[in-house]
């Protein structure tokens, strides 16, 4: 199973679930800080068991385009093979900029140099999304991009004007950035809160006062990213049912055990599910009652 880095949430969970796996006797090889893209094309090419799969990823394998455009034919017959069992709430967008920047919202922002995510990754568009709902047009600011794991110094470094990371909710690194420098937490406006269905993202709400040194005193509006844990296609029923099973049964004792999964029990089942369903994970929800939108049953 391949995730993001260990220290995300899409890192987080599948570590806190990896006990719970191996006693009904899956035993989980975790590998962290991958590039999510990468890790849909090696599931896709069977390579791979399981990963973490942003659904604009697999939009864009699925009509041969973004980074599989190189690849496109075979992209779109590869993504046949790839199947989904349930969401994982992800990381909330934290646009930051230093209190004492001059850029109060999005259209400040423009001439200015924002992080917009790793080469190559599915974040690049949708912060991108995120900046035009803000009221940033792409091409008004200069895109920085850099690995995930880089881009903390960098911020702090003075390479880019607005850092626009993924972080859980009152994450401990936006409160260590926040300590050495005030930072105000960039908004969208309410009526433009609501990403495109497809994206891969929901709307969410960063509290004021959710960080010591940070200036906001109203709600800061920003999206939340949903992923999809997907297996290859011809992995056994009976794994598929399992890795269901027990993250949905442990669901809200991962949250009352770390506040950071506090969004794992009221998260919908499919909220960003764009592949077809594992029959293994069918045959689960089917079992506890849940119904499956006629869209995502495999064929």
């Amino acid at each position: 199973m391949e995730t993001a880095s260990s220290n995300s949430l899409l890192g987080m969970i599948p570590q806190a679930m990896a006990p719970y796996w191996s006693k009904a006797g899956v035993d989980i090889q975790l590998s962290t800080g991958q590039t999510l893209t990468k890790s849909l094309l090696k599931l896709a090419q069977g390579s791979l068991d399981s990963a973490a799969v942003p659904p604009s990823a697999f939009s864009a394998m699925q009509r041969g385009e973004g980074p599989y455009i190189k690849m496109s034919n075979k992209a779109k017959d590869m993504s046949h093979n790839v199947r989904a069992l349930f969401t994982i709430p992800g990381s909330y967008f934290h646009a930051i900029t230093r209190a004492d920047s001059g850029i109060k919202s999005w259209p400040d922002a423009k001439g200015k140099r924002v992080f917009i995510g790793p080469p190559g990754g599915s974040a690049n568009q949708q912060i991108v999304a995120l900046a035009k709902a803000g009221g940033t047009d792409e091409g008004d600011y200069e895109p920085i991009k850099a690995p995930w794991g880089a881009a903390t110094q960098s911020y702090q470094d003075g390479q880019f004007d607005v850092y626009v990371g993924t972080f859980g909710l009152g994450s401990q690194s936006v409160t260590e950035l926040s300590l050495s420098s005030d930072i105000r937490i960039l908004s969208l406006s309410g009526e433009k809160m609501t990403p495109n269905k497809d994206s891969g993202m929901q709307a969410a709400v960063i509290p004021p006062n959710t960080y010591p040194g940070q200036v906001n005193d109203a709600p800061a509006i920003t999206w939340q990213t949903v992923m999809m844990m997907a297996v290859r296609k011809d992995i056994a029923d009976d794994v598929a049912y399992k890795l269901t099973k027990y993250y949905i049964e442990n669901r809200l004792t991962l949250a009352e055990l770390n506040s950071n999964f506090r969004d794992l029990p009221v998260t919908d089942y499919f909220a960003g599910v764009n592949a077809p369903l594992h029959p293994g994970a069918v045959r689960y929800y089917q079992e506890i009652g849940v119904e499956i939108p006629a869209e995502l049953m495999p064929k």
